[in-house]
C-alpha cells in the first residue's frame, strides 16, 4: 500500500467520528454525504460531501467538524468540497444509519416500493420505531428538522419522527 493509500485509509478513519449535528447518533459516512476522499494536486486532502438538501442548515456545521477531526488527526491542509450533483438520496444511508434510526427513535426512510397507496390519497404505513406497529399516523409535515416529519404510533401512542425520502 503506498504512502497515499495509507494517508487516505488514515482520513477515512478519522471521518467515522464525524456526527450529524442535527442527529448525533449518525455519522457523515451513515448519512453517505461523504463522496470522496482523495489528494488534491497541491497536496491538500480533499473531502467531497454531498449535502443532505441544498438548503440543509447542519452542512456548515458539518464542514468545521469535517476539517477539524481530520487536522486534529494530523492533516494540516483539508480541503472540503460541496458537489450537488448527483443529488444526495435516502438510498445512501447505510443499513447501519437505518438501524441507528429506529435505535434512536425515529423511523428511517421507507424503502421504494411498488405500493400504490400513494395514487390514491392513502398512506403508506410507517413503523413506529418503539413497538413495531404499522398503525401510525402523520401528525405534521414537518418534524424537529425540515427533514423529518412526525408521526404519533395509534398502538402505543408515542410521537416519533420519521425521516423523509429524498
Amino acid at each position: 500500500m503506498s504512502n497515499v493509500q495509507v494517508l487516505l485509509e488514515k482520513a477515512r478513519h478519522l471521518l467515522e467520528s464525524v456526527t450529524d449535528p442535527e442527529i448525533p447518533v449518525l455519522t457523515v459516512n451513515d448519512l453517505g454525504i461523504i463522496r470522496d476522499v482523495r489528494m488534491a494536486d497541491d497536496g491538500a486532502l480533499e473531502v467531497v460531501i454531498t449535502p443532505t438538501y441544498s438548503g440543509c442548515p447542519a452542512m456548515g456545521v458539518i464542514e468545521i467538524n469535517i476539517r477539524a477531526a481530520l487536522q486534529e488527526g494530523g492533516f494540516e491542509n483539508v480541503r472540503v468540497v460541496t458537489v450537488l450533483s448527483p443529488a444526495w438520496t435516502t438510498d445512501w444511508l447505510t443499513e447501519d444509519g437505518r438501524r441507528k434510526l429506529r435505535e434512536y427513535g425515529i423511523a428511517p426512510p421507507a424503502e421504494a416500493s411498488l405500493d400504490k397507496k400513494a395514487l390514491f390519497g392513502e398512506r403508506r404505513a410507517l413503523v413506529c420505531p418503539h413497538c413495531g406497529s404499522t398503525n401510525t399516523e402523520m401528525i405534521s409535515q414537518f418534524g424537529s428538522t425540515a427533514c423529518k416529519a412526525l408521526f404519533r404510533c395509534q398502538e402505543c401512542l408515542e410521537p416519533f419522527d420519521y425521516f423523509k425520502c429524498h
